[in-house]
């Protein structure tokens, strides 16, 4: 099929004309075919390379061609923001047709959202638990609202499959399809994965393998090329320029090092101060977005920056909407100036056309490091480049086994968590909040056979119904009292979102909303006034109201904190382990890196060469007796080995990424008594009392299940089981 014959003439004379492309991109060109065929699809390219369009200019054609009429076709995103940056685009589309688009969250007004009830937009832009909060909702009559809908996008499909919010949307979808009466097409748009096809079966739910599915992703790069330049010098043989503050010993000489436009390059600064002197003395004039892994991190490296006169704007999750809006529309508008975020900027959120990117430490897999490369090297001309400035030697490591699978080509596939039983709890309850009343033998067929919401989740339902969280009359099933205790509030939102934060409080300046603080910086001893750091400024405290968990604030001169608890680390993988494992053997990512890099990483090669063997792994005993065994497999796999191994193992089982804590007293005798056969018997790992109050909806599963959840979620049997395959080395004392 001819991309140029088969999308709508009015659609190719305004890409022609309205948007001035002499062509499509390949993506949008080998899409047109099975979107207009109905087929479900998986787009894959990198940010900013066109999946938007390559989803909606068909679609738009075949709603045309077929006379769709009402709601017709869903546009899902993960981020509000992310849907209020696409609707002016998709506006001026569908306005090519005479359609029309609307917005629907959290954010949008009352009586916006009536408006939308009554026109129905031929697009609707919402997020999955907006979708179901219509489904719930007593005043959205949703059969009747979305009696037209044909076809859903879910931008960003990989950010929903890897957690929770994934499986909540593919029974959204379900239930939604069920009261419509008809299966809907599915387009999902994502950025490189390791497992597309998998991430596309995933995506179709109960309609995978009855229905034609594709996988289109013709102009997806591999790895960049980097050739390596002397170690000192800059490309045209210069040598690198001074450092105009020399950090204190043992901080690395010699900041900041001139590089030419390009490619990736490693730096090692030794803290945030010496990452800030970098970043405000190189590459002035340009625009700039640095990627931080915490929003405290953020908050002070948006405050050093400031003090060095450097334009600085900031974005994360506790930033109001209103703040993060007005920085990134400043940002966009701007030229010598700087944006530092977590990964809320990492999806395809527009902030104009990038000149840098800069990582400070390492991002957490090489799935989010390709999505943050690809916001740059947009414009002709340019090419894509990132700029590590990691502030410790485990950090220059963790990055450089990054580098170092990157160049390999390798990717993280895309796993949804297994077992969501509590997913399935709510899913349950939802579907009676939305129906009132519903069979105890239909239940299951709203979900069309999608495990594991079918009829392997009785006992689940059992319980529902036992502890009162449903009650049961004559067959028909309904919200129970402690349904209404644990969810009620603000007509059941708590029901409608499957992800949960740790209480936060509001800081306000005057009416102006600043954004969200841990309340633990309300209650700790201070001396003197009580200072907060937010969107890099400094604030006094000088009203807390406890009950409406509100705080007031005016601006202060400095010395403001900044701190968040969230979820914790979730620790890496065994892939990205073993990889820092070959870098501190000697293995050396193909890209530019500085001397201070070279001689940091060297370093760490001589302080970690007792704890990494070449041929397998290493029990060492340290001077003080601690006895550890240095697998190099990761935080799950060493989670399923310490569960495993009870008899050689501490007894409060402390293990990391790379290393599991032993008992003082586990002689070589011991260890070869646990460890023979042991990956035959592996267990799942322990879990708290605490990790489980954290699963959300944990409340209305069996505590055996919501145990059971946890457990098989820390836990990798393979790479336990290819650890316990490999030769150990005993004992080393190290120095």
């Amino acid at each position: 099929m001819n991309a140029e014959t088969a999308l709508d003439p009015i659609v190719l004379h305004h890409v022609v004309n309205s948007l001035g492309w002499p062509d499509l991109r390949p993506l949008q060109r080998a899409a047109v075919e099975p979107l207009l065929a109905g087929d479900d699809a998986l787009l894959l390219a990198p940010t900013a390379g066109g999946k938007t369009e390559a989803a909606v200019f068909p679609l738009l054609s075949r709603m045309t061609r077929d006379g769709w009429t009402g709601t017709s076709v869903l546009y899902l995103c993960p981020l509000k923001a992310l849907l209020n940056n696409l609707h002016p685009r998709l506006e001026r589309y569908t306005g090519w047709l005479g359609r029309t688009v609307a917005l629907w969250h959290g954010d949008v007004a009352t009586s916006t959202r009536r408006a939308v009830l009554w026109q129905r937009p031929d697009l609707l832009l919402t997020t999955p638990e907006s979708l179901e909060s219509m489904l719930v909702s007593a005043n959205v009559d949703h059969r009747q609202f979305f009696a037209g809908l044909r076809a859903v996008v879910v931008d960003e499909v990989h950010a929903f499959a890897g957690d929770d919010r994934g499986w909540h949307l593919l029974a959204v979808l379900e239930r939604l399809g069920h009261a419509i009466g008809r299966p809907l097409q599915r387009v999902g748009l994502s950025a490189t994965v390791g497992n597309p096809d998998q991430l596309l079966t995933w995506l179709q739910g109960s309609g995978a393998g009855s229905r034609t599915g594709r996988v289109v992703a013709p102009d997806l790069p591999g790895p960049l090329t980097v050739q390596p330049w002397p170690s000192g010098r800059t490309p045209d043989g210069g040598p690198t320029a001074p450092d105009p503050h020399p950090p204190e010993a043992p901080g690395p000489p010699g900041l900041p090092v001139a590089r030419p436009a390009g490619e990736v390059e490693l730096d090692y600064v030794g803290s945030l101060s010496n990452a800030a002197t970098v970043i405000a003395a190189l590459h002035g004039g340009e625009k700039r977005l640095v990627f931080c892994e915490s929003r405290r991190t953020v908050e002070e490296l948006g405050q050093l920056l400031r003090e060095k006169q450097v334009t600085t704007f900031l974005s994360h999750a506790s930033l109001s909407a209103d703040e993060r809006r007005r920085s990134e529309q400043a940002f966009a508008e701007a030229r010598d100036c700087v944006i530092v975020s977590t990964s809320t900027l990492e999806l395809g959120i527009d902030v104009g056309d990038l000149d840098r990117v800069i990582q400070i430490d390492a991002p957490p897999g090489v799935a989010s490091f390709l999505q943050r490369l690809g916001r740059t090297g947009r414009r002709p001309g340019s090419t894509r480049n990132c700029l590590f400035l990691c502030l410790s030697g485990e950090t220059l490591v963790a990055a450089a086994g990054l580098l170092l699978l990157w160049s390999r080509g390798w990717v993280e596939p895309v796993q949804p968590p297994p077992e969501p039983r509590h997913i399935v709890a709510q899913q349950i309850l939802a579907l009676c909040l939305q129906e009132r009343r519903v069979g105890d033998q239909l239940w299951d067929r709203w979900w069309n056979g999608l495990p594991p919401f079918g009829r392997g989740a009785e006992p689940i339902l059992r319980h529902l119904v036992e502890h009162g969280y449903l009650d049961d009359d004559q067959g028909l099933l309904f919200i129970g009292p402690e349904a209404e205790r644990q969810f009620g509030r603000r007509h059941f939102m708590d029901l409608t979102a499957v992800f949960t934060g740790p209480p936060e409080f509001t800081a306000l300046h005057g009416r102006t909303e600043l954004g969200r603080i841990d309340p633990s910086l309300l209650v700790e001893d201070v001396p003197g006034p009580r200072l907060l750091l937010l969107n890099g400024r400094s604030w006094r405290v000088t009203y807390i109201d406890w009950r409406r968990r509100r705080c007031y604030v005016e601006p202060a001169d400095g010395g403001g904190r900044a701190r968040w608890l969230g979820v914790g680390w979730v620790g890496r993988g065994f892939e990205l382990t073993r990889s820092m494992r070959e870098v501190l053997l000697g293995a050396d990512p193909p890209v530019r890196s500085t001397n201070r890099a070279d001689e940091r990483l060297r370093r760490q090669r001589d302080d970690w060469s007792p704890l990494v063997c070449p041929d397998g792994t290493a029990v060492v005993r340290s001077r003080d007796g601690e006895l550890r065994w240095w697998t190099w497999a990761g935080l799950r796999a060493n989670a399923t080995l310490a569960a495993s191994l009870s008899d050689v193992v501490d007894p409060a089982q402390r293990f990391d990424d790379q290393s599991i804590r032993l008992r003082e007293d586990a002689t070589g005798e011991r260890w070869r008594a646990a460890t023979r056969d042991a990956s035959w018997k592996l267990c799942l790992p322990e879990v708290s009392e605490r990790a489980v109050r954290g699963l959300k909806f944990s409340a209305a599963l069996p505590e055996r299940l919501a145990v059971a959840t946890l457990a098989a979620r820390l836990a990798d049997f393979d790479a336990a089981a290819a650890v316990l395959d490999l030769s150990v080395r005993h004992v080393v004392v190290a120095d």
